[in-house]
């Protein structure tokens, strides 16, 4: 009799989701039966069915399952004063504080500025860092700016319409005033964008004539920040990780769009999104 575990035949498709934690294995059962469950984008129906976890790809309701333990995915909410490197060669407050309190080395995906506050992501996975970084797959991020002055109706047409910068024109996906001071002395703006060109949220507010004075990511592709605290992170919940890992597996096609993107100079973790 072969087991489940049998190397040359792989594991049954069941065992591998009830492992995963997607629901137990009888459900699971279920779930395969109803032709829920997709192996490498093709439904499979068959209770019998060995897979691969460290090769095959696996899809439940078209969200993708993760099945290798060994990669972490985190959120932070990175506090003000903070840099976004593993270690800041000029010795300032960096992101080693967050990464050292896991065995796994991570790293961070993307940037933001020393004094942007907001939704960070760290993991160890590579791939999905470069499908979330990198601005050729057009991920969207939404930012909170407080800034000075009242902003205007028109001016929120012309961020969403395009404005002119130093290295080239650039428009808002979406753009909307939140609140405005009475006495006209702030607004805050919500701003959503695809851009990771250096500090492009502030220049954009600045070149309309509406300086950045608090700014804070408070969305990353299809990641919310939620209740998380200044300082806090924490583990993507399974439903936090399925959309991601259907984002970077479809290489972020859903939001990807040729005509906003970066140009290709700015690519990887190395982007600096947002910007001080």
């Amino acid at each position: 009799m072969t087991s489940d575990n049998a190397a040359d035949d792989g594991i049954r498709l069941q065992k591998v989701l009830a492992s995963a934690g997607v629901a137990s294995r009888r459900v699971s059962e279920d779930l395969i039966v109803a032709g829920r469950v997709r192996v490498n984008g093709t439904v499979v129906t068959e209770l019998g069915r060995r897979i691969h976890p460290e090769t095959d790809l696996v899809a439940v309701d078209n969200i993708a399952v993760q099945l290798d333990n060994t990669k972490l995915y985190l959120m932070l909410n990175k506090p003000a004063g903070v840099y976004s490197s593993m270690r800041d060669e000029r010795g300032r407050t960096d992101l080693s504080y967050w990464a050292e309190q896991y065995e796994e080395r991570i790293f961070n995906v993307g940037r933001l500025d020393a004094e942007t506050t907001g939704l960070l992501i760290m993991t160890n996975d590579g791939d999905l860092a470069h499908t979330l970084a990198h601005p050729s797959f057009g991920v969207a991020k939404t930012y909170i700016a407080k800034v000075e002055g009242r902003v205007s109706p028109q001016t929120i047409a012309q961020l969403t319409r395009g404005i002119d910068l130093e290295d080239g024109p650039i428009a808002a996906d979406k753009a909307r005033l939140m609140t405005s001071a009475s006495d006209s002395t702030s607004s805050l703006v919500e701003i959503t964008l695809h851009s990771g060109r250096n500090r492009i949220v502030r220049r954009m507010l600045d070149a309309v004539g509406h300086p950045v004075i608090d700014l804070v990511r408070r969305q990353f592709g299809p990641l919310h920040l939620g209740t998380l605290q200044i300082g806090q992170i924490r583990p993507l919940t399974s439903a936090e990780l399925g959309q991601v890992l259907t984002l970077s597996r479809d290489g972020g096609a859903e939001q990807a769009d040729p005509k906003k993107a970066a140009p290709s100079a700015e690519s990887g973790t190395e982007t600096n999104d947002g910007g001080r």
